[in-house]
């Protein structure tokens, strides 16, 4: 217990001789930042973990927006482009089937029961075994796909021709590799995500995306486009696997060679993850599906990539930050059968995401050429390029609000260690949205692909919502559905109204030829759209929000500190 503080006395001078002067307070932004939360081993509330990985997210999506400006500078939609967008489908359906795509998202399940129970010995044992077994089996299957690379990709991007197909698979085979670490990183990363230390988690994915820029800072002008695939390796090692085992270590965790299949933590481990391993989500059958029918148009593949890579990176702030950090508590209050609980958090933070999805969708859309434009044209990427490109994204944005809603559903799902439910459900759904892919690309080329996507995701979130319903683990009547509706009109009129004033900047540029005809011109007015589109997104948003009664700007701000600080972090 904190003493109270004790009464002057009124017999003794304020200051005394030889006492301390007091200090002024500090300004607010000195105060409000606890250092403590950057430490490697700060076990987090769930909102400062949150914080710390949409922070952390932020920072890895702008590197990969300037990896991505760097392939787009150095090959635009070329054949590199598309043969190197390409080369990481098998490394990633490897994994996808072989771990299940989620290797700290099972293991976090594992090791939080065993934790509760006081286990530790026996969830160090069953660390040891999963990796063994699964370095086994993993380094089997990259081998044989190292074999029969060639077939692979032909089954995988049919409309390759010959030159293009054999980049492909040259490509692929130098990243193969490197899901090895992604696998072995992940379960030390769940050793840490465990004991609330998410800093770790944060800084990875930044080590990683660095390393493409430097692998092709480094070597492209000797072997070319391969020298990013190597890079990506490189950063994998260095980031992935090595900082998540070194931190894993610090915190008391050991690997040993270690080969038992009766370990009581193997079977669990492959309990949860079988169904993750033989079922296919379309979160991720998404890439794979687009890029199937895009290979017959040239240049399609890495203006999807390019498009879906710029959609990904708000969502990823918003989904799966909240997801990541959510998901140890959300475990956590399951094996404590606080159900209520569980079903309440989960709610509060679908709404949430929900939200703000619907509020990053309509700034994305109403300025998504004037972006794309001014981050991407030049070199071997066109204006044309762009115009295309933004309509992709545009398309993609629509549903930003499920992708951020269904991600958190289905943590919920593994959360309370069931993984076959939604990955049952999920197999249909993709099943069931091929259809809609094939038709929607024969009518209207590679931005049906983008409708398709959006499509299957309405599937994939109403499923996966309406059987945690049915299985009264989480009731849609608990959404916060008040709140979506302030925020969607707040998202039509601050994205109206943007995109109106782009329209309007736009056209009135188009008029100066100088504008038409000089690169740095146009920059320039793609920059003073953005400016000016924003502006009038936020005023108008933050007016319609507050004038319908909205929580969410007085949340947000309380929340980052600027009323009250970060207490409880």
């Amino acid at each position: 217990m904190t003493s109270e503080p004790s009464t002057p006395d009124p017999q003794q001078p304020l200051f005394a001789a030889g006492a301390e002067t007091p200090k002024p307070p500090r300004p607010w932004w000195t105060r409000r930042v606890n250092l403590r939360l950057l430490h490697p081993a700060h076990a987090h509330s769930v909102f400062s973990a949150t914080v710390v990985l949409m922070v952390s997210t932020f920072l890895s999506r702008i590197i990969g927006l300037v990896r991505v400006k760097y392939i787009a500078w150095l090959f635009g939609r070329g054949m590199e482009a598309d043969a190197l967008n390409a080369a990481f489908y098998l490394p990633d359906m490897i994994s996808y089937f072989l771990v299940g795509g989620a290797a700290s998202i099972t293991f976090v399940t594992i090791l939080t029961r065993y934790r509760e129970q006081g286990r530790e010995a026996e969830a160090q044992r069953s660390l040891s075994v999963i990796i063994t077994t699964m370095l086994l089996v993993l380094g089997g299957a990259i081998v044989l796909a190292e074999i029969f690379a060639r077939q692979c990709v032909h089954l995988l991007v049919h409309g390759f021709d010959a030159q293009k197909t054999a980049l492909c698979v040259l490509l692929t085979r130098i990243l193969l590799p490197a899901q090895l670490c992604f696998f072995a990183g992940g379960v030390f990363g769940a050793v840490l995500l465990v004991r609330k230390q998410f800093n770790v988690q944060a800084m990875s994915p930044l080590i990683y995306g660095l390393g493409t820029i430097v692998g092709g800072l480094l070597l492209e002008k000797r072997i070319g486009v391969s020298s990013l695939a190597l890079g990506t390796v490189a950063g994998a090692i260095c980031g992935p696997f090595l900082l998540n085992w070194y931190f894993a270590r610090r915190a008391g965790a050991r690997y040993h060679f270690i080969l038992d299949w009766h370990d009581p933590g193997l079977r669990e481990w492959v309990r949860l993850s079988l169904p993750l391993m033989a079922g296919v989500s379309l979160v991720t059958a998404d890439n794979w599906i687009i890029a199937y029918f895009a290979s017959a148009t040239s240049g399609a593949v890495s203006l999807m990539a390019y498009a879906k890579q710029l959609f990904t990176a708000p969502m990823a702030m918003l989904a799966q930050a909240a997801g990541a950090a959510s998901m140890p508590f959300f475990a956590s209050l399951w094996s404590r059968d606080r159900q209520y609980e569980f079903a309440t958090s989960v709610a509060d933070s679908v709404s949430r995401v929900a939200s703000l999805g619907l509020l990053a969708a309509s700034v994305m859309i109403a300025l998504g050429w004037p972006a794309i434009d001014l981050v991407f044209t030049g070199g071997r990427f066109s204006p044309a390029d762009a115009r295309l490109c933004s309509m992709y994204f545009a398309i993609f944005s629509v549903t930003m609000f499920l992708w951020s809603a269904q991600a958190i559903y289905a943590r919920a799902f593994y959360a309370a260690g069931n993984t076959l439910t939604p990955m049952v459900a999920s197999t249909i759904v993709t099943v069931v949205s091929l259809p809609l892919y094939s038709s929607l690309y024969r009518w209207h080329g590679a931005a049906g692909l983008a409708l398709g996507s959006d499509a299957g995701i309405v599937l994939q979130t109403v499923t996966i919502a309406l059987l945690l319903h049915k299985r009264r683990m989480v009731s849609l009547a608990s959404l916060d559905f008040a709140e979506i509706s302030r925020c969607l009109l707040a998202a039509c009129s601050g994205g109206g109204a943007a995109w109106l004033l782009a329209w309007a900047l736009g056209l009135w540029f188009r008029h100066l030829s100088v504008f038409t005809a000089l690169r740095g011109a146009r920059s320039l007015g793609d920059a003073v759209i953005l400016l000016a589109g924003c502006t009038v997104w936020v005023v108008i948003a933050k007016w319609v929000l507050e004038k319908s009664g909205s929580a969410l700007p007085g949340v947000t701000m309380r929340r980052l500190g600027f009323e009250t600080g970060l207490k409880g972090s």
